[in-house]
């Protein structure tokens, strides 16, 4: 053991027979060793041995298959081999090869439960493999494999256990399972004998698989090569191939995944080179835009790369649309970045040669390329090769042993190219600016510049319309490559406020983009950290992508979120994402649960995405869909707009909600287009007045296009008239369907007229039929499709056109001897009366009413009779003139009707409209009108005597209704009772006017019997009224603030809580009354009708009692404020009555006792203004009477709450007890002279 502090090499044991193998368990608890004589023995992290095994084993483990009874091998079923597999004789497995180095080879389970050994069997001379259990107990032995070698890796998420497999024509990667069967493989790129695999090693994530090979030459070794694979949708892609070369120094020796880092290679070479290579996934992905729609994708598949075209065809991996064959495997590869050639493709294979296809003119060839499945094809614009450049930069001795020397392939412009190298230090890069001569095939790439950077280049990404060039180093610095200056140069990339950007950590993917004017660098870590610039706005990112206009994330609450970058600015973006605000619909929707985004489809809605198994879905991305949709309408392309919005279920009322002047000026190019009447037919059938641009479908907020309004006009109408006018323009008899339906349609539906159209086709039918054009029997059956039969006779019989009834009639499932006899009754009648009897039979009853007016004198009684049935009163007045007897009668009736639902006042000026005066006076009496009534009675010529006689009773009901000034008009005016008429007065307090008559008729005699007693006792009775006031409000003052005193000290628990009141009881025993309702449901459900009778009654009778006055009950802060409240206000009310007295009392001399009224009500109201502020404080009228309820509420959290409020804030439903009654301080009630 080497200690690493001292340097010092330490014995802890030895072992006679030397060791073979050493293997450390995950958790670093154990070690097993692999001796000389072939033993396995276990021991601790301290060396301690815990148990010894042989390696070779009779016993095939724990694990050993069961046989449960069926039967001898050779009755068994065996599938498409038939009964021959049965009589087949075992293989004899061949001995391990002669380039195996023989040795056994260790491997843990990730967990460290179970650990397996490969070794070669001293009896057949092959390789067995074991698993063993963490105490090295068997567990199982794998079945005989022939060719199987030396190598072996145990996946760390546990499932297989990879070998190799030299076959009689390929070389293959075998899995076991941990009962020994093999499950699955995939064959290597050589010929048998042509390579040796040395080891296998997977990462720590088990996506990774590296082979570790080397390619003989005959029989001779020539050079190492590592190659990474990587499997997805069952298919196995191998992704890199690191050739090390024949060189001695560049011989890789060690090989190993970093513990911590799963992406993460480390490769040691004969030279004492270290290397270490971080990988990430990317995709590789044209960015089309809306002149060039192209969206390619290329996935690299070993001496291959896979092109699926996306924007014509969704192909599931591994197949494709085309592929692309090449010498060598595959590294790199790169889009072109021109717009006008980004289907072209370059790829950088393993021996740094580059190789350029361009998507050139496929003229006279055939484009179509098969994609799998049963022949289907599509047109493809297919790459052609065009030429080969060799990638050599000289850069040093790291350059020469690294296999992979160039990295971040990047396509500039038609023949420029960057590419980054390690530098001649650990932490150091070189840009490599590389340019092609056009007319060298197979020449070499020219070096322009190479330029060092102090940093690790980790990154590249280039935005083609701003040409600017974003270097990411590992340290999250992000550079400005100017490439296109005189002498390119490295600068700090800037945000808009100056500052540098840099990214808080590396990121493994990264976009430039322009959000709102600004452009912005993107990146995404391999931890869900989503930067813009240098802002985090969110954590749990897993891919983006962005397109010209929106950028799309995908998230792993397994969203995918798409935002605009043209309608917002940056800073938005950033507080968007960071916000907590949930995105609206259109920006928002679900996706598979690790979905991840492959690209995005230009001038399309498609979003396609990838599973984690590696098969695609295309998604629709509302957001996408949308914006599609409103550019075709904005284009007047409104075919594609109709099929897409058909297809994907958008509202089809967005084609006019969108722009609708724009479409109403267009209405005859959107028929032309569509064409099809069933779907302009489609389109009439989901017209709706609700704008959807500002419900379902809002328009972005910087959206250019403002829809202009029609005010006071109904949308499905204007839309029906408009379309309706452009058929009939266009051609009536292709569209009559979609004309039919445009009047069906209608906020009120015109079906006569639909009718009426139907019946003008029966008769130029049998006039001359047409050649083309619908059939009005075909026209019938669709206005049956659209509106109910039963709907459709009434309107045809509504028609008054019998012809079109019986059309209708023969259409629907109506018996023959149910409508004929009808029918020919109506056809009997005079015109008018058939009129009415239809219309009363279809309950049109106001037509029913004109047509029978029109009948004459002898069916009066009839339409009288009807005007009272149906209460058609006010249009029955309109048929008659006013003179006419007609009218008289039905005045009378409408009177009547009035007095019956007690209308009295109306009713008596319907009599007096007729003429009749004595009815009309009589309702005007009734209701309490007795200026109508007087004029009533002078047109019926009343006497002095009757008209004295008619006030007097009418000043009798103005009393009852304590109306006593104008029934002393009626006394006084037309009674001639002026002293009755004063009583009245004084009785109702009316002084002055009492004072007036008085001295009118000069009885002033009747100020010292009536008038002087009346105001003292008056007088007398205020002084009680206000002291009874003060007394209560004083009262009820002092036990509010007690009771208030007394809930604060509760609160602050100086007393014992009282149980929840109000509200908080119906809060806190919803439960418990929930229970209840369950537990006795089924024992009392016999009386439950009078239990819930006797419950309303209940709650009516607590609903009273809420706010009582009772000392300790639960609300009484609550009916002491109320109580407070109503005190104030009567007290306000009585300043008037107050003012009037007190200058009756100084009139006559009663100083004295003005002044003592007055200074009562002045002491009470003095007392209210003080106490306004005690009673209704701040704190109440701020402090809200609910709690604060949430998301962050807990159930303990919300009980405090309510038993602290409960104190604060009474539970008030009313809000106006909260605010405290105005004074009205700017009433002068009092009389200077008596201060």
């Amino acid at each position: 053991m080497c200690n690493l502090s001292t340097k010092q090499l330490e014995c802890v044991g030895s072992v006679d027979s030397g060791l073979t193998a050493v293997s450390w368990s995950p958790d670093q608890e154990l070690v097993l060793l692999a001796t000389g004589q072939q033993t396995l023995i276990m021991m601790t992290k301290d060396f301690e041995p815990i148990t010894e095994r042989e390696i070779h084993q009779d016993d095939f483990g724990e694990g050993k298959f069961i046989t449960v009874g069926w039967g001898k091998k050779e009755t068994q079923f065996h599938g498409s081999e038939g009964k021959e597999a049965a009589r087949r004789k075992q293989m004899e497995v061949p001995p391990a090869s002669s380039m195996d180095d023989g040795r056994p080879r260790v491997t843990w389970r990730g967990d460290g439960q179970f650990v397996a050994v490969s070794a070669i069997c001293p009896q057949t001379g092959d390789w067995k493999v074991r698993v063993w259990s963490r105490e090295l107990v068997l567990q199982s032995t794998s079945e005989p494999v022939p060719g199987l070698e030396q190598a072996l890796a145990w996946k760390p998420s546990g499932s297989l256990i990879a070998s190799t497999q030299e076959k009689p024509n390929k070389h293959d990667v075998v899995f076991f399972e941990k009962n020994g069967l093999l499950h699955g493989e995939f064959t290597l790129p050589f010929q048998k004998g042509q390579a040796k695999v040395k080891e296998l090693l997977w990462n720590l994530d088990s996506t990774i698989l590296a082979v570790w090979l080397e390619d003989s030459k005959d029989g001779k070794s020539s050079a190492s090569i590592v190659q990474l694979w990587t499997v997805g949708n069952y298919h196995w892609y191998l992704k890199q191939s690191l050739r090390f070369g024949s060189a001695e120094r560049s011989q890789p020796v060690a090989l190993l995944w970093d513990p911590e880092i799963p992406c993460r290679l480390h490769a040691l070479c004969r030279g004492w080179h270290a290397l270490c290579y971080d990988w990430h996934w990317s995709t590789d992905r044209s960015i089309g835009d809306e002149s060039h729609p192209v969206a390619n994708v290329a996935v690299i598949d070993g001496d291959k790369v896979l092109v699926t075209a996306f924007q014509r065809s969704v192909v599931p991996p591994p197949m494709c649309t085309f592929q692309l064959q090449l010498p060598q495997a595959v590294n790199q590869v790169a889009f072109h970045s021109d717009p006008t050639r980004r289907a072209d493709l370059a790829v950088l294979d393993a021996d740094n040669r580059i190789s350029i296809y361009r998507a050139g003119d496929s003229t006279g060839k055939d484009r179509s390329v098969a994609l799998g499945g049963s022949g289907f094809k599509a047109s493809i614009e297919t790459l052609q090769l065009e030429k080969t450049y060799r990638l050599e930069v000289s850069c040093g001795e790291v350059t020469r042993v690294n296999p992979l020397a160039f990295r971040l392939f990047t396509w500039l412009q038609d023949s420029t190219f960057l590419a980054v190298s390690q530098g001649q230090l650990a932490a150091h890069s070189v840009i490599h600016h590389l340019t092609g001569r056009p007319e060298a095939e197979g020449g070499c790439l020219d070096l322009r510049l190479s330029l060092p950077v102090d940093g690790d280049v980790i990154s590249l990404c280039y935005n083609p319309k701003s040409r600017a060039v974003a270097v990411q180093l590992a340290d999250g610095r992000i550079l400005k490559y100017f490439w296109e200056a005189p002498t390119p140069a490295l600068e700090p990339w800037r945000s808009s406020n100056g500052s540098a950007v840099r990214f808080p950590s590396p990121c493994v993917q990264t976009a430039l983009a322009v959000i709102g004017g600004e452009e912005a660098i993107l990146g995404l870590t391999d931890r869900s950290r989503f930067f813009m610039n240098d802002v985090e706005v969110a954590s749990n990112v897993t891919s983006f992508a962005t397109s010209e206009e929106f950028l799309l994330v995908t998230t792993h609450s397994h969203s995918c979120q798409c935002v605009s970058l043209r309608d917002t600015s940056l800073k938005d973006l950033q507080a968007g994402f960071s916000g907590s605000s949930t995105p609206n619909n259109e920006t928002l929707r679900k996706v598979e649960r690790g979905s991840r985004i492959v690209t995005v489809v230009p001038q399309d809605t498609k979003l396609i995405l990838q599973m984690p198994r590696g098969n695609l879905e295309t998604v629709h991305h509302r957001a996408l869909v949308l914006a599609q949709i409103r550019k075709w309408l904005d284009r007047l392309m409104f075919k594609e707009a109709f099929e897409c919005m058909r297809k994907l279920r958008i509202n089809l009322n967005l084609l006019y909600d969108h722009n609708p002047k724009v479409f109403l000026e267009n209405v005859e190019t959107f028929i032309k287009q569509i064409e099809s009447v069933n779907y302009i037919n489609l389109f009439f059938t989901e017209l709706k007045e609700e704008d959807f641009t500002k419900t379902m479908y809002p328009s972005p907020v910087s959206s250019s296009v403002q829809p202009q309004e029609y005010p006071g006009q109904n949308k499905v109408d204007l839309v029906c008239d408009a379309m309706r006018a452009a058929m009939e323009n266009i051609n009536p008899q292709k569209y009559c369907l979609s004309i039919l339906t445009s009047h069906v349609k209608k906020s009120t539906p015109e079906l006569e007229i639909a009718l009426q159209k139907v019946q003008e086709l029966r008769v130029t039918e049998a006039v001359s039929p047409a050649a083309e054009g619908v059939t009005a029997e075909a026209a019938l059956k669709y206005l049956l499709f659209l509106v109910d039969v039963n709907e459709l006779y009434d309107h045809s019989l509504g028609t008054y056109d019998f012809d079109l009834v019986v059309m209708v009639a023969e259409k629907s499932q109506k018996d023959p001897k149910e409508y004929l006899p009808f029918l020919n009754t109506l056809r009997k009648m005079e015109t008018n009366y058939q009129c009415y009897t239809i219309d009363k039979y279809l309950k049109r009853y106001k037509k029913a009413l004109c047509h029978l007016s029109k009948c004459g004198p002898e069916h009066f009684s009839e339409f009288l009779n009807l005007v009272k049935d149906q209460n058609l009163y006010s249009e029955a007045l309109k048929l008659y003139p006013p003179d006419s007897p007609e009218h008289e009668a039905v005045g009378s009736a409408f009177g009547e009707h009035l007095s019956q639902k007690h209308l009295y006042e109306q009713a008596g000026l319907i009599f007096a409209r007729c003429g009749a005066f004595e009815r009309a006076l009589d309702a005007f009496v009734s209701s309490g009108s007795w200026q109508q009534a007087l004029c009533m009675a002078s047109r019926l010529g009343y006497t002095a005597d009757q008209l004295a006689g008619l006030a007097r009773g009418l000043a009798g009901k103005l009393v009852e209704q304590r109306k006593h000034a104008e029934a002393a008009v009626l006394l006084e005016q037309y009674a001639q009772d002026y002293e009755e008429a004063v009583l009245l007065l004084i009785e109702g307090t009316f002084w002055e006017e009492a004072l007036r008559l008085i001295h009118k008729y000069n009885r002033l005699d009747i100020l010292e019997t009536n008038v002087k007693p009346a105001i003292l006792e008056a007088q007398r009775n205020y002084l009680v009224i206000l002291d009874s006031q003060k007394t209560t409000f004083t009262r009820h003052r002092k036990r509010l603030l007690v009771v208030r005193e007394l809930k604060e000290q509760a609160r602050q628990g100086l007393l014992d809580d009282e149980p929840p009141d109000g509200a908080e009881a119906d809060l806190l025993s919803e439960s418990g009354s929930t229970v209840m309702a369950s537990d006795t449901s089924s024992k009392y459900s016999h009386s439950n009708s009078r239990i819930s009778a006797r419950s309303s009654k209940n709650r009516r009778k607590a609903e009273r009692k809420r706010h009582s006055l009772k000392e300790g009950s639960p609300l009484e802060d609550v009916a002491l404020l109320e109580a407070l409240a109503e005190n104030i206000r009567t007290t306000e009310t009585m300043k008037g009555e107050v003012h009037s007295l007190l200058k009756e009392l100084v009139l006559f001399g009663y100083d004295e006792q003005a002044r003592q009224l007055q200074q009562a009500l002045e002491e009470i109201l003095q007392v209210i203004e003080r106490s306004l502020p005690e009673i209704w404080t701040t704190d109440l009228q701020q402090n809200p009477a609910n709690p604060v309820l949430g998301p962050n509420s807990t159930a303990n959290s919300i009980t405090a709450a309510y038993q602290q409020q409960r104190i604060a804030a009474p539970a008030v439903h009313d809000a106006q007890l909260l605010i405290p009654p105005k004074l009205n301080k700017n009433m002068q009630w009092k009389l200077t002279l008596l201060q």
